[in-house]
């Protein structure tokens, strides 16, 4: 089954409205509206639940005398998963920013890094990340990441987060900005929305128990 598209979105929620149906997102007023209902909705799943299909390997090769990279593609609404220096298959842990700062003001020592601590953001808008002891050239650093989508802004753009809560929960503040209308009324339309995201989120994590298994450490 095919990747629904930032327009097909817009059009099945458009359909629900009992709208007609449109050529491309940016069409006409409520077209551009529920563009934008759409992708607040977007954010609102992607940020509910650690969906499986938005993880992401971001992968760094570490210069000399270098400790700061950008982190291209990450943005700045990721969770951490695992990092890792593949190079040398060691597990990097994170560190408080006031103990790397304290590191890297007194021992600048060079070596395979053991941590890591974001650290700012790029004009990108990519996330930037320090190691510590500041690595050694031509390693490979692998950072795991739950990266959610950036907000869609092209007709073709495709949606990796569960459709169904998307398409109800833009569907739930469209009736809100449009008011009641004889049809379903907004606070129908958002607990079918809830409903159908703790449905998601139930399907998804039965897929991954693993993922929901705690361990001392």
């Amino acid at each position: 089954m095919a990747l629904p598209t930032y327009l097909e979105l817009v059009n099945d929620i458009l359909v629900r409205m009992r709208e007609p149906e449109v050529s491309t997102v940016q069409e006409n007023t409520l077209s551009k509206l529920v563009g934008k209902l759409v992708n607040d909705a977007k954010r609102q799943v992607e940020d509910a639940y650690t969906w499986n299909a938005l993880n992401s390997n971001i992968s760094l090769t570490t210069t000399t005398d270098t400790y700061n990279y950008v982190l291209t593609g990450s943005g700045t609404r990721f969770k951490v998963i695992e990092v890792t220096d593949i190079t040398n298959k060691d597990t990097i842990d994170a560190l408080s920013t006031k103990a790397m700062s304290q590191y890297l003001l007194n021992d600048l020592q060079t070596a395979s890094p053991r941590y890591y601590n974001f650290n700012g953001v790029h004009t990108t808008g990519d996330t930037k990340v320090n190691l510590f002891p500041v690595p050694t050239a031509g390693l490979t650093i692998s950072f795991n990441l739950y990266v959610p989508q950036a907000d869609f802004d092209s007709d073709s753009d495709a949606m990796y987060a569960p459709k169904e809560p998307v398409v109800l929960g833009a569907f739930a503040r469209a009736l809100v900005e449009r008011g009641e209308d004889g049809g379903l009324n907004s606070s129908e339309a958002y607990g079918l929305y809830k409903s159908s995201l703790a449905d998601a989120i139930a399907i998804e994590s039965s897929r991954y128990v693993e993922e929901e298994t705690w361990e001392a450490v």
